[in-house]
Order: structure tokens, then sequence, then C-alpha cells
């Protein structure tokens, strides 16, 4: 199984754009790379009249679209909500990024814009690994500063993609 490794921070710290780069460095680097988004509010991936849509209203409890070289499904999990239960669909991925979640227990980025917040949330955190900022606040962990992708993907690599790697190689670790 990868390492799951959350990316977390206030609305509007920049998190996305944090992933959107990480994603293609470490797409570049040759590594499969999956992503869970923590959707606190619910989306709609379908679109009301498609076959797909009408199949879900009909009372489908998974729908799966397929087309050459993609797929989507729509599933109902009452147990969406933990992390554990969605690992089962990144088994070939080398990492898995979580935008969100912070309350689970997984390793954490936290990305931080001392501009737009008074203070890190996860300052006192043990879960906290690393943080992307601007701000000269020394949380004990390393730091990047929001240019800095490619020095946060080696830290990545390194501690995340490669021990697990190493881990599952010498049979001690997640399979």
């Amino acid at each position: 199984m990868p390492q799951m490794l959350s990316i977390v921070g206030n609305s509007a710290s920049g998190k996305t754009t944090v992933l959107e780069k990480l994603i293609a460095e470490l797409k570049k680097r040759g590594h499969r790379i999956g992503v869970i988004k923590h959707a606190h509010h619910g989306f709609h991936l379908d679109r009301e009249g498609k076959d797909s849509w009408r199949h879900k209203r009909a009372g489908a409890d998974t729908v799966l679209i397929a087309a050459p070289g993609r797929l989507a499904m729509i599933k109902d999990d009452e147990n969406s909500e933990r992390l554990e239960s969605l690992e089962t669909y990144f088994k070939d991925m080398d990492l898995v990024l979580i935008e969100g979640f912070k309350k689970a227990h997984q390793p954490k980025i936290e990305v931080f814009r001392a501009d737009l917040h008074e203070a890190p949330l996860l300052a006192k955190s043990p879960h906290l690994v690393a943080w992307v900022t601007d701000s000269d606040l020394d949380l004990r962990v390393p730091k990047f500063s929001p240019e800095e992708i490619p020095a946060l993907a080696d830290f990545i690599e390194v501690h995340y993609i490669e021990r697990t790697r190493k881990q599952v190689e010498e049979g001690t670790g997640p399979s």
C-alpha cells in the first residue's frame, strides 16, 4: 500500500496550487501519484439526464463509467470519511496525496501564508512533517517556500516514496 500524505491549510492558503506543482514534479520524476480531495460539502460528478446519472438515480449502489484510457466511479460508501477505506483504490500508486482530512492520523504538510492567517493550524501536531510557507516561524520541521517545489519533492521521495518502497521490498512495510 502506498504512503498517504496530507496537504492541509486554511482556506486560500495555496493548498491546491502546491498540490498541482508537486504532482507535476513527482510525475516528471516517474512516480505514480494518486490524489484524494476531501469534499466537505459533497460534489456532483454526473450530470442530470445522462445514462450514468439515471442508473444511480434508479438505485445502483455503484456506477462505473469507462472510456478509452479513463474511468470514473460513483459509489455509495458509508466509510468514505475514513481514509483507510479509500486505500484500496490506490494500490497501484507510489504515493497518495490528500487535500484535506486534517483530523486524520496521517503525516501532514501544512501550507501557510503569514499574510492571510494568524497562526499555522498544526503548529503542535505530532503529524506535521513539513510546511510550505512564507513565514519566519520555526516549527521544528522542514520548511519550504512556495517556490521550492523540487526540494519538497526531494523530501517526499526520501521520506515517503523510497522508504515505503524499501520497506515493501524487505517485507517490513505495507504491501
